[in-house]
Order: C-alpha cells, then sequence, then structure tokens
C-alpha cells in the first residue's frame, strides 16, 4: 500500500502511527510484521516518543546543530543535511503486530521525518502475516 504524505515545512515530523495502524486493522493480520518504508533521500522515518511534542522539537534542534542546513557541503543543490539526516534515521522501520495491533510502547509513535521540504511525499507500508 502507497500513501501521500503531505509535508508543510522545510524539516517536520509527522506522526503516520494511524496510518500504518488502519492498514494492519483493515488487512486483518492478528500476528505478523508492518514494514514501512520512504522512497527518498532526504526524508526518513522514525519510531519515538509521541506524547510530548517536545522531543520532535528537540531531535530536530539537536540534528541542525550537528548537521546545519548551511555548512562546508559540495553537493550542489544545498540539500546535503537533508541527505545526512535521512541516512541517520534510516528508510524504513519494522513493527511486530500482535493481536492486530502495533506493538509499540505506551509512549511510541512512528514518524515521517521531512528534512527538505515542503514535498509531496510517499510511504509504502507491506504487512506479512505470521505462521
Amino acid at each position: 500500500m502507497e500513501y501521500s504524505v503531505q509535508t508543510n515545512k522545510p524539516q517536520e515530523f509527522i506522526d503516520i502511527t494511524d496510518i500504518v495502524q488502519n492498514e494492519v486493522r483493515k488487512s486483518g493480520v492478528d500476528e505478523g510484521l508492518v514494514i514501512v518504508t520512504v522512497p527518498h533521500t532526504t526524508a526518513g522515518i522514525t519510531i519515538n516518543e509521541n506524547a510530548d511534542p517536545d522531543v520532535v522539537h528537540d531531535i530536530l534542534n539537536s540534528l541542525n546543530k550537528v548537521f546545519p542546513i548551511s555548512g562546508d557541503y559540495k553537493h550542489m543543490e544545498g540539500n546535503s543535511h537533508a541527505h545526512i539526516k535521512s541516512s541517520l534515521m534510516g528508510s524504513a522501520c519494522n513493527v511486530i503486530i500482535e493481536n492486530g495491533k502495533l506493538a509499540l510502547g505506551i509512549w511510541q509513535g512512528i514518524y515521517f521525518c521531512e528534512f527538505d521540504g515542503p514535498r509531496d511525499r510517499k510511504i509504502k507500508i507491506k504487512i506479512i502475516k505470521g505462521e
């Protein structure tokens, strides 16, 4: 399954947990694995706290301190910081499905990570039934 994600800022995290959980529910899979991928080189995906929005702010703030938007980069498109951040976050995550639900911790959510927006982005979701 493929979904569009419209980002609105140059850098932002968008909680996509509900999208993924809805796909699991629609699939009818009670036990298995869901894989979420991002087919972009300047965006990523991560699992982290979704209860306090300050966590996302702190992550972005820290990434920007280490990999500032403007830096001594050679990539001529001017978005090297986004490529680096994307590589650090990764382009996929796996979550176990238990009893038809994502086996996430109480404070965890799945985030689409935009580092070069705003853009129209994609996420891909694959559900594998367990045996």
